[in-house]
Parts: structure tokens; C-alpha cells; sequence
């Protein structure tokens, strides 16, 4: 793999869990960190976040946008927020 690039932060396990996957199917090489250090109890994970993803940088679009396809209802609105049917 080439030299790789802080691409995206991660908030949790499960999110960098689906990545992994969506990435290693379309052969993307990358890099999941997790910020947790047992020493100190995760201390680090609740000021840093939870990890980040690297990766080349020539990948960078790609990844985002696969990141950002990840979860399309979280780009619906909400049931109260959806106008009442005329």
C-alpha cells in the first residue's frame, strides 16, 4: 500500500465496522485506527472520537462517498418533520 492519508474520523465501532466491509468489497486498500488504549479505559476514544479511517490519498472521493452512502435515511426527514398530506 502507498503512503496513506487521514480520510475520515469514525464515531463508533459499528461505523467502522460497515466501512471495512464496503471498502474491502471494492478492493480499496485502508487503514481502521481505533483510538481506544485499554491503559487508560478508553479515555482517549471520548475526546478523540472512536478511530479514523487512512487510506491513499487517490482514494479519497471515492471513500467519501461511499461513507456518505452509508446510511441514506439519515438524509430523510424526520416523521415530524414531513409535511401533512394535502
Amino acid at each position: 500500500m502507498s503512503i496513506t492519508e487521514k480520510i475520515l474520523d469514525l464515531d463508533n465501532e459499528f461505523e467502522a465496522s460497515l466501512i471495512d466491509g464496503l471498502l474491502n468489497e471494492r478492493g480499496i486498500p485502508h487503514l481502521i485506527r481505533s483510538f481506544h488504549d485499554s491503559a487508560y479505559d478508553g479515555l482517549f476514544q471520548s475526546h478523540s472520537g472512536w478511530g479514523r479511517l487512512d487510506a491513499p490519498e487517490e482514494y479519497r472521493e471515492e471513500i467519501i462517498k461511499i461513507y456518505n452512502e452509508m446510511s441514506p435515511e439519515d438524509h430523510l426527514p424526520h416523521e415530524n418533520e414531513m409535511s401533512p398530506e394535502d
